[in-house]
């Protein structure tokens, strides 16, 4: 039986059509959009705009100019409104769930704040329970009295519910002391710190929340000069810190003028000199 013969089909020499074809389309809807973009047409931009907002952050906004202004920008890219609506609203809330806490803490502790040994405020930097030394432990010593635990574990049971850090401080005056135990007062604010902190934590609030600092005499609320002054700076402040602070501006540095002598160094602010708005029960 003889053999089918086989016929090769022969080579297609205008197949480079179909990459040619390929390449001007391509080429016309590369200009297509270079034109769409070169046209000041507002109502483009405003779609174009529009449909940037949700998947850039980022939108495109128009700025007309003359033809004969070649150095000015056509395009210029702003940051995204609702962006700035959402870190505004992460704000709002942050504050309104701050002042929620501190309401709450200020009803577990309202027989103490009447009394005046507990001070509850609320700042940019979040809630500050402020409680007095004397309320807490004895005259050089930190331990905690007896009375004094009820109402720091009344504080964890509100803190525990929550998840903001958590910076625990102790205070002193500025009478010196030196003892066997304590060589000096930032030994004894630091243990006092230490010794709230652990309250809380025993308490059912997450150690990895809570940092204890010792801060000595150096951030006076009073004057130390009375006793009354003195009493009010041996004190524990339980800060509740924000997550959403203030926005931080940037200060522009001015032009240095002329001049032969350096200004005077800028005198730092004291606690005590610091505003401080006060939660009323």
């Amino acid at each position: 039986m003889a053999r089918k013969k086989y016929h090769e089909e022969p080579d297609n020499h205008e197949r480079w059509l179909v990459s040619y074809a390929d390449f001007i389309t391509l080429l016309f809807a590369f200009f297509v959009v270079m034109y769409a973009i070169s046209s000041l047409n507002e109502g483009k931009y405003r779609v174009l705009s529009n449909s940037l907002t949700g998947a850039f952050g980022k939108v495109m906004t128009v700025n007309p100019k003359p033809v004969d202004a070649p150095n000015e920008q056509l395009l210029k890219l702003d940051p995204l409104p609702l962006v700035k609506n959402r870190i505004s609203e992460g704000l709002r809330k942050e504050r309104a769930q701050m002042t929620t806490m501190a309401k709450d803490i200020l009803t577990v502790l309202e027989p103490l704040v009447r009394e005046g040994k507990v001070r509850v405020t609320q700042t940019s930097r979040g809630i500050t329970i402020e409680i007095n030394a004397s309320l807490l432990f004895a005259p050089g010593d930190a331990r905690l009295n007896v009375d004094s635990i009820q109402a720091l574990k009344a504080i964890a049971g509100v803190l525990k519910l929550d998840n903001h850090a958590i910076q625990v401080e102790g205070h002193t005056d500025n009478l010196p002391i030196k003892n066997s135990i304590f060589p000096s007062n930032w030994e004894l604010s630091a243990v006092r710190a230490s010794t709230v902190a652990r309250l809380l934590t025993e308490n059912g609030v997450d150690e990895f929340r809570v940092t204890a600092v010792g801060q000595g005499a150096k951030l006076p609320v009073s004057e130390n000069e009375t006793p009354e002054g003195r009493a009010r700076n041996r004190r524990v402040s339980v800060t509740i810190l924000a997550v959403l602070p203030e926005p931080v501006v940037e200060v522009p540095i001015a032009p240095t003028p002329a001049a032969t002598s350096l200004p005077a160094p800028v005198a730092r602010p004291t606690a005590a000199s610091l505003p401080q708005t006060v939660t009323d029960p």
